[in-house]
């Protein structure tokens, strides 16, 4: 049985992505109250797998998390698309002129700010996890709050949902990663990868990195720069990309160590291409 890491509590978002992807397999839960926590447990080797949201198509890359692969030296072995719906919901019997407070995770505030600006008289309160919001309110003695969750956290608190779908862009994915103790090497088919490039701070540095894996016929889906720690105005650049042989791949890694400008070239991950689930 594998044990999976995942940040938040049962009901939430992470809970949901682990079902999907490791769907007929059996598994037990590790609850972490945020993702450092998380990171750590997968880099202690406390469990076998941890699952970890990376970007949603509406709030954003979580940037912090990027650098915890880093800091920890985690491996990314695969990845889930899952589409994310957020609802709102209270203890039965409430209605919106009841709710006084909602409590949600911060990246849920975000992905529904259309709906809460639609009620302004509401007070909005940051939680640690979208399911510990609504565990919370459950038991709560109050009855005026209410909490932004997933269909199953309602039902696995026993609240009733007042607004479905509130998010405020109808087609609402986040992106999750598969994570292991970068120490365990993985040998199956994959055609995709996320690296880490570090480039010396100079003029045109980047653009030869680019220039490499456009003229090999790579197809690079995602580029984002975080900023290095202690050294101001310079940069690690994320990358993803997607291939159609190991040759490519193999012949881009070779010409790009080449480049005199480049400090760095971490490989974050080799994995296969993560499925959309609608």
């Amino acid at each position: 049985m594998k044990k999976i890491a995942i940040q938040g509590i049962k009901g939430c978002f992470h809970h949901a992505a682990v079902s999907r992807y490791f769907e007929g397999c059996n598994y037990k839960l590790m609850e972490c109250s945020s993702f450092r926590e998380l990171s750590i447990s997968v880099a202690k080797s406390d469990v076998d797998i941890g699952v970890m949201a990376i970007e949603n198509t509406i709030a954003g890359t979580i940037l912090t998390n990027y650098s915890l692969l880093s800091e920890y030296n985690l491996k990314i072995v695969g990845e889930i698309y899952m589409p994310i719906q957020h609802h709102l919901m209270a203890k039965p019997g409430q209605n919106i002129e009841n709710i006084k407070e909602i409590y949600s995770h911060p990246m849920a505030i975000l992905q529904c700010e259309l709906f809460i600006d639609a009620h302004p008289y509401i007070k909005i309160s940051e939680y640690s996890d979208t399911a510990a919001a609504a565990k919370y309110i459950s038991i709560c003695k109050k009855k005026d709050l209410a909490a932004i969750a997933s269909e199953n956290a309602a039902k696995e608190y026993g609240l009733e949902i007042l607004y479905k779908n509130i998010q405020t862009i109808a087609s609402n994915f986040t992106r999750f990663f598969i994570i292991k103790n970068s120490y365990k090497k993985e040998n199956n088919y994959f055609n995709k990868a996320s690296l880490i490039f570090k480039m010396l701070h100079t003029t045109g540095s980047l653009s030869q990195v680019l220039s490499i894996i456009s003229s090999i016929g790579i197809n690079m889906t995602k580029i984002q720069s975080i900023p290095i720690i202690q050294r101001p105005w310079e940069y690690s650049f994320y990358v993803d990309i997607i291939f159609n042989n190991i040759r490519d791949y193999e012949k881009m890694k070779k010409q790009i160590q080449k480049i005199p400008c480049l400090h760095q070239l971490y490989i974050m991950g080799e994995y296969q291409n993560g499925r959309i689930i609608s």
